[in-house]
């Protein structure tokens, strides 16, 4: 018999109790008037939050949902190495230094798994207790063979992401069952290491409302699990070595309800394929901080983001986390920023004491409710996908959605609509950036996948552009602002105008075009070109041959100004105009000049 003293119930007999009813009333005479509903926060996924939830909310779930499974221990802090192609030995040991310094694992991002220094890492780090992830791009179960004639006898902790390019995982599903399956079968005798990923960061971190994330990860899931088993293979293994990665941004709770929807839907869809249920408390959520909300200006806002991220994330029942360095967008990888992003995770678990209570968030009418929202609405669009043919016959409807949201969320930031904090609104007209902008932009790593790309790449363009007339350079440059950018352009100025100033505006250019500012020390132009006429404009500058296929452009191109100005007229790029206005007239005034 248990001696643990019966819980007592909780009584606060000095405050009386408050019905629905009296709140709403409070609600409405301190409103004085105004509709509550006018209070209402609208979310990019459709529906919109209440201001005000009550008991009755959970009554309205059919009873307060119990609490989801949790990790029994608190999340493991696992910060990412790039490790670039070669032996990776650098890595190696600044993950040894890591993990004294209080990581719990590491992420290694392999550009080259074959030359990957697999018996070095089996030397420096014991393997069997230590939680090592890595994505490669190319022949995962090869990397794998690797680790087990490292290690022989070894049951490896950790997990395997395969990223093939630049689509989801799963929507190439025919070329690699082969190599997945031989990864199921390698890593069956081994519970704590997970060898296939779904990767929901890859919809999150193009910009993917909360509900797509979840519903297109369970798609791609669910062609895992569709295509992967065999009579040597079952469903139930497929499913046992399945874990998912998410990435987290910055809205606290709806991201938190987002990990949480994610685990009750992970049930439906095991249940939907026969599989016990046992399995559901198996899946493993690796969370990492989102690429999507990172900027350049104002970076130490990153440093924010990443803690309202990380804290969404272990709230939110995720196993493992990587925090990103606020500068890794424009910074070589650094022991200080790696520090910083490193502690985060320390000093939740150690001073915040987050990852003590199982699902903290059990039981709040507010996020039970967003919680089940999310998920309904995520099963209804996993559905719709499944009938459409499913990953990956379905590839570029889920591809054309999240680029209609994407899009959207340009616009919204462009007009000042979503605040992000020191690019649009509340920026520092003084700042210095400790970045070189022209290298950067030339730059074939800079991510321009980001929220705030088309509003910072805008300004980094104007200064390049104010720098080359000041000095007179006798250069030019174009500088590809993005897609759709000039619309977004025209709306930001327009909207800084008076009334009695705007002037009938041009439209902008063809839906799904490129936007591109062309700068010389005499003038700067906002131009539009479709796709092609930049991939062959940009061919043309750099020399580079037709059959070399995979060419992606920089955001930057410079040359002598007669020869570019010349490739701008010949590859057909078409001048926006915003009449009465200069293109420099219209930067000088975004600028605040």
């Amino acid at each position: 018999m248990s001696d643990t003293p019966a819980a007592v119930p909780v009584s606060f007999a000095e405050f009386p109790a408050v019905t629905t009813a009296e709140w709403q009333a409070r609600l409405a005479r301190d409103l004085k008037g105004q509709d509550p509903a006018t209070l209402r926060w609208p979310l990019p996924d459709g529906f919109s939050v209440e201001p005000f939830y009550h008991r009755e909310a959970l009554a309205a779930l059919g009873g307060p949902p119990a609490p989801l499974p949790h990790p029994v221990v608190p999340w493991l802090n696992v910060p990412a190495l790039n490790v670039p192609a070669g032996e990776g030995r650098a890595q190696i040991d600044q993950a040894v230094q890591a993990l004294g310094r209080g990581a719990d694992g590491v992420h290694f991002i392999l550009a080259d798994a074959g030359s990957f220094a697999v018996h070095y890492l089996a030397e420096m780090l014991p393997l069997a207790t230590t939680f090592v992830g890595y994505t490669v791009t190319a022949a995962p179960d090869a990397l794998l063979s690797q680790l087990v004639e490292a290690a022989p006898g070894t049951a490896l902790r950790g997990f395997l992401r395969f990223a093939p390019g630049p689509v989801p995982e799963g929507a190439e599903l025919a070329d690699y069952r082969a190599a997945l399956r031989r990864c199921v079968s390698l890593t069956t005798a081994m519970p704590d290491f997970r060898a296939l990923a779904v990767n929901g960061a890859f919809f999150g971190n193009r910009g993917a409302t909360a509900t797509q994330q979840i519903a297109f990860s369970l798609n791609t899931a669910a062609a895992l699990l569709a295509e992967l088993p065999t009579d040597d293979i079952s469903a139930a293994q497929v499913a046992a070595t399945l874990h998912v990665h998410m990435a987290v941004a910055p809205s606290y709770f709806p991201e938190m309800a987002k990990l949480r929807a994610l685990r009750r839907l992970w049930a439906t869809l095991l249940h939907g394929f026969g599989l016990p249920a046992s399995l559901n408390a198996n899946l493993r959520v690796h969370a990492l901080t989102s690429s999507w909300a990172q900027t350049t200006l104002d970076p130490h806002t990153n440093l924010l983001r990443h803690t309202t991220e990380a804290m969404s994330a272990v709230l939110g029942g995720a196993d493992s986390l990587s925090v990103a360095a606020f500068d890794c967008v424009f910074a070589e990888a650094n022991e200080f920023s790696a520090r910083l992003a490193r502690n985060l995770s320390v000093l939740l678990r150690e001073e915040a004491g987050l990852g003590q209570v199982q699902d903290p968030a059990a039981g709040s009418y507010f996020l039970e409710t967003l919680t089940d929202q999310l998920a309904q609405e995520a099963w209804t669009l996993f559905q719709r996908v499944e009938a459409a043919g499913g990953l990956p016959v379905a590839r570029g409807q889920v591809l054309d959605e999240i680029k209609a949201v994407a899009t959207e969320t340009f616009r919204r930031i462009a007009s000042g609509q979503q605040v992000i904090v020191g690019t649009n609104r509340f920026q520092n007209p003084r700042e210095q950036f400790s970045f070189h902008p022209k290298k950067l932009l030339r730059s074939a790593e800079f991510d321009v996948t980001r929220a705030a790309y088309p509003t910072e790449v805008l300004r980094l363009a104007t200064a390049l552009h104010f720098e080359r007339r000041e000095k007179k350079s006798k250069r030019a440059a174009v500088v590809l602002l993005g897609t759709n950018t000039n619309q977004i352009i025209l709306e930001q100025f327009v909207n800084m105008l008076q009334p009695h100033e705007r002037p009938e505006i041009a439209a902008s250019h063809p839906p799904g075009t490129l936007s591109v500012l062309y700068s010389s020390p005499e003038e700067a132009t906002l131009m539009y070109a479709t796709p092609e006429q930049f991939q062959k404009f940009a061919r043309f500058i750099y020399q580079i041959p037709t059959e070399k296929q995979h060419f992606i452009p920089p955001a930057l191109l410079s040359s002598d100004m007669a020869t570019l100005h010349e490739a701008v007229r010949v590859f057909g790029f078409k001048e926006m105009k915003v009449q009465g206005y200069t293109t420099e007239e219209v930067l000088a005034r975004l600028q605040g000049r």
